[in-house]
């Protein structure tokens, strides 16, 4: 049983509702819906950090329509293959919780910088435990992981190999070069080619396997078109004019492009 760590002293907590508790006195109530947020002040870059509410959403009606089910099912394949006796995985940069639901662990965790996202996915999926916390100061000892995602996330190199075992595995998802162009073409008046790093070289970890996975979809309503925006990074980026055309989209057409990384934990 994996014991978080408080993130003010780094005491162990023990999860007993209605807050946890280390033994420095520090609490930490546990929500309603079942999350407990474990991002201290200290720790945030804005007043509400990540997703919004309406960002959250968006994602969790695009994901529950099942646009990117062959991502979920290849990241299912790839565990069963490279860690078919995990039973501790932590999926961090969670969101609301749509790949998490998907796998079979005894212990799932998920963390999201964003507090509406650990809200959702908390109310999602009962049978893993979510935080609002960050990814550059996990909340959990060391070795503590059989496997760790992050799925079009932040990656945490240094804590990630930290929490890890010796024989653990973390899977990176990325986009790739040519994911959502469709929908990009019609946002952005130019589109400038910037040279991405799909497999990059991690302090710490030896990459087994990359792979890259394409496919189309088609989204048939306005409220879709939408939704795909506010789940991606563009809808922090995208411009008065670029929103207006978006607007009059009531389908699009696109294609995914999405690269699987998976990298071995180096021995201590």
């Amino acid at each position: 049983m994996i014991s978080p760590l408080c993130p003010i002293c780094g005491a162990p907590l023990t999860t007993e509702k209605p807050a946890w508790k280390c033994e420095n006195r520090h609490s930490f109530d546990v929500a309603r819906q079942g999350y407990v947020n474990l991002l201290p002040v200290t720790q945030k870059h804005s007043l509400h950090p990540g997703d919004s509410s309406v960002m959250v959403a968006a994602r969790r009606d695009f994901l529950n329509a099942g646009y990117y089910a062959p991502i979920a099912e290849k990241l299912c394949d790839l565990l069963a293959r490279y860690a078919p006796n995990a039973e501790s995985i932590l999926d961090a940069g969670c969101g609301e919780g749509y790949y998490l639901s998907h796998l079979d662990a005894k212990e799932r965790w998920g963390i999201d910088i964003s507090k509406d996202a650990v809200r959702y996915a908390a109310v999602r999926e009962k049978n893993a435990k979510f935080l609002a916390a960050t990814a550059v100061h996990l909340p959990f000892p060391d070795a503590a992981f059989d496997c760790v995602l992050s799925m079009f996330a932040l990656t945490a190199e240094t804590e990630f190999a930290r929490v890890l075992r010796n024989s653990g595995i973390f899977v990176q998802v990325l986009a790739g070069e040519t994911h959502l162009s469709a929908l990009k073409s019609i946002i952005y008046p130019t589109l400038l080619e910037k040279e991405k790093t799909l497999h990059p070289q991690l302090e710490g970890f030896a990459l087994l396997h990359e792979e890259t996975l394409a496919f189309d979809f088609t989204l048939e309503t306005q409220g879709m078109v939408q939704n795909l925006l506010y789940m991606t990074p563009h809808a922090w980026r995208i411009s008065k004019d670029g929103a207006e055309a978006l607007a009059q989209m009531s389908r699009l057409s696109d294609r995914a492009e999405v690269v699987f990384n998976v990298y071995g934990r180096q021995e201590r």
